[in-house]
């Protein structure tokens, strides 16, 4: 319960928090104010006060400590978003979507990258008309590097890749993957073929799908955009202050800008 009670001369305020109600909203619960006004002479200071009749008023609010808390808390995580880009054809289909980098922490408590996003490619065959066997699919984790092939590959260019995912363990060398880029015969964009041979389940499929020129260009533009974010440099640029540049600057004078452009 919560009183408030004002005194001044020739008027007087008291304000109650009644108990709780019934209402369905447990926190808009209403405050009564009781007031009392006092007739006043200025020019008489021996006047009487005469009471006036005392007037009540009804207040509806809301309390601050329920509704504030409620708005942090949805805002303290951040929900997954899983985005992409597709591209459905007759015999194949290709999903392009990013997996983020990856940080280890530091004794001195800040993060270094230990190990750079990529975009991973799923390729699904045709199982019926605008059905695709997912159950099949092969993929391929394009590399930051290998990315930056695709964006700079012209329109009569082709490349080629190849993985190992066992490389390095005592199975190297029994699945292989090639991802081959090469122009369409008539230049309206190009062949993706993802050829993999696994050996140890005896395996050897080649999916392929044409990509046309407009299909080429929104891949490049994500490719263009999201190639920072792969290489984790929007944390580093979120993390510069002012006071860090300074320090280095005046730790090493030759770093600064201004004698860089002032040669």
């Amino acid at each position: 319960m919560l009183n408030l009670s004002l005194s001044p001369a020739g008027f007087g305020l008291n304000l109650q928090n009644p108990t709780k109600t019934s209402s369905p909203y447990p926190y808009h619960q209403p405050l009564s104010f009781s007031s009392s006004f006092y007739n006043i002479n200025p020019f008489n200071s021996n006047t009487k006060y005469s009471k006036a009749l005392p007037r009540n008023l009804s207040l509806t609010c809301r309390h601050s400590e329920y509704f504030e808390p409620q708005q942090q808390q949805q805002g303290a995580s951040t929900p997954k978003v899983y985005v992409g880009y597709s591209i459905y054809k007759g015999k194949a289909a290709l999903t392009v979507d990013p997996r983020p980098p990856e940080f280890s922490p530091l004794d001195s408590g800040a993060f270094k990258l230990s190990r750079e996003g990529f975009v991973l490619l799923q390729f699904a065959p045709a199982a019926g008309v605008r059905q695709y066997d997912w159950g099949r699919k092969q993929v391929f984790s394009l590399s930051v590097t290998e990315m930056g092939s695709l964006i700079s590959l012209g329109a009569k260019d082709s490349c080629e890749f190849f993985h190992d995912p066992n490389k390095g363990r005592s199975d190297e060398g029994k699945v292989r993957k090639v991802l081959r880029v090469e122009p369409l015969p008539d230049g309206s964009g190009h062949f993706f073929n993802l050829s993999v041979q696994n050996k140890l389940i005896n395996l050897d499929e080649s999916i392929y799908i044409p990509v046309t020129k407009a299909e080429f260009a929104v891949l490049v533009s994500a490719f263009n955009f999201v190639v920072p974010y792969l290489l984790g440099w929007h944390t580093a640029v979120n993390s510069f202050k002012p006071e860090d540049a300074s320090r280095s600057n005046n730790a090493n004078p030759r770093l600064g800008a201004d004698l860089e452009w002032s040669r």
